[in-house]
């Protein structure tokens, strides 16, 4: 199971997310619920791609590194299951 870190954003319209260990993988959503849904979506599809192409899947970075780039929100998401 792989838990990557994702960093919530809140904007004017809505809410943003990436995840920094792979690298393109965002999404947005209208609130925070619609946002966690989504980005779980699409870190499953962005890790199918890779997959798919025969890419290497990044490791996770350790939360510790993370931390010291102070980030906003950061939270860490099981790509395998979504928020109940």
């Amino acid at each position: 199971m792989r838990k990557y870190l994702v960093a919530y954003e809140k904007g004017n319209d809505g809410y943003g997310a990436y995840v920094p260990d792979l690298s393109g993988c965002t999404s947005a959503g209208a609130d925070r619920m619609e946002i966690e849904i989504n980005i779980i979506e699409a870190i499953k599809l962005h890790l199918e791609v890779m997959e798919e192409e025969g890419l290497p899947i990044p490791k996770p970075t350790s939360i510790s590194y993370i931390r010291s780039e102070r980030l906003s929100e950061l939270f860490i998401v099981n790509s395998e299951s979504p928020p109940e």
